[in-house]
């Protein structure tokens, strides 16, 4: 038996539960890790609430973690006991052991803790991808981010800062606000006193971004697409406000661009996995990217975990532990 958190209902924070598990053997091309991290991330609260269906039910939340391979089935070659192994964008993290498809982790260079990779394995490649793919920005790029203090921006500001772009970065507070300008956010807009379209308009000289990335959703939807020069991306890739309404394609005027990308489309292959986590390890090792871990939880606080960070009680990113 382990312990895991399960949702045998969708609902608020009230419904996680912590239960004790019957974990078979891993199958056939699967490994056992017994978990040391595991991330803590918006799209658990998405799916736990059932804004994102999830298959069945009950089922165990969580997307992300790092720990040691235990247990090895039938026609698993690149992985043996005792490596160290983290993952992303594979349901079943609450817990203190899990099963999960070899092809679905990276090796943890030595270099990096447990808990550095479990609060960044989901925040970090989503970074890495939606910079280097989703949009190439390079040094002459001018984007707009919202939500620039949380695990997600954190990682955006410092990847930006060593890519040479220009970011401009929305925050709840001022002490949010100091938090992004000192890991490389070059402008910060504090969205509750300060209209970041006008904002963004006056900092880039009435020109406008080359894209904007937005993690917020319904609050921050249309007036997005105004802070983008003609032919500018808007990239949707969250909804922690809600989720954006259906619209109208003639909002984008400027013959602007739309994209809802998602992790999972982007790391399919183990290939594409591999050399997503690859490139954020390398960042990471090189010291252009430091992870912030505010906030730790035991694995049977994960309701209190999800009410703070649906709260915005958090900065950087959060981890339980088991």
């Amino acid at each position: 038996m382990v312990q895991a958190i399960r949702v045998h209902a969708t609902g608020g924070p009230e419904v996680l539960q912590l239960d004790d598990v019957v974990l078979p053997p891993p199958g056939d091309g699967e490994v056992r890790i017994r978990q040391r991290a595991m991330g803590l991330n918006f799209i658990d609260t998405y799916q736990r609430s059932g804004l994102y269906k999830l298959a069945s039910l009950p089922a165990v939340l969580g997307m992300e973690g790092a720990g040691d391979v235990v247990a090895t089935g039938a026609g698993v070659t690149d992985f043996k006991l005792g490596d160290r192994v983290a993952y992303s964008t594979e349901l079943g993290g609450y817990a203190e052991e899990r099963n999960i498809r070899a092809d679905r982790i990276v090796p943890l260079p030595d270099a990096i803790s447990y808990e550095t990779a479990a609060a960044m394995m989901l925040q970090g490649m989503t970074v890495r991808y939606l910079f280097r793919e989703t949009f190439d920005v390079g040094p002459k790029t001018v984007m707009l981010f919202h939500a620039a203090a949380g695990g997600v921006g954190l990682i955006a500001c410092q990847w930006a800062k060593a890519l040479g772009a220009t970011m401009i970065g929305t925050v709840g507070s001022p002490d949010k606000a100091d938090l992004a300008r000192a890991h490389g956010c070059a402008h910060v807009i504090e969205y509750r006193h300060e209209n970041f379209v006008e904002r963004v308009r006056e900092i880039t000289n009435g020109q406008g971004c080359d894209v904007v990335y937005d993690s917020i959703g319904r609050d921050t939807f249309p007036a997005s697409l105004d802070c983008l020069k003609p032919k500018g991306l808007w990239v949707s890739f969250g909804n922690a406000s809600g989720p954006v309404p259906p619209f109208d394609l003639t909002h984008l005027k400027g013959s602007l661009f739309a994209t809802r990308p998602s992790l999972m489309a982007y790391t399919a292959t183990a290939q594409q996995l591999r050399a997503n986590a690859a490139d954020l390890f390398a960042e990471v090792i090189a010291g252009r990217i430091a992870v912030r871990v505010n906030q730790t939880y035991e694995l049977a606080e994960a309701a209190q975990a999800h009410r703070d960070l649906e709260g915005r009680k958090t900065t950087g990113s959060s981890i339980l532990v088991a």
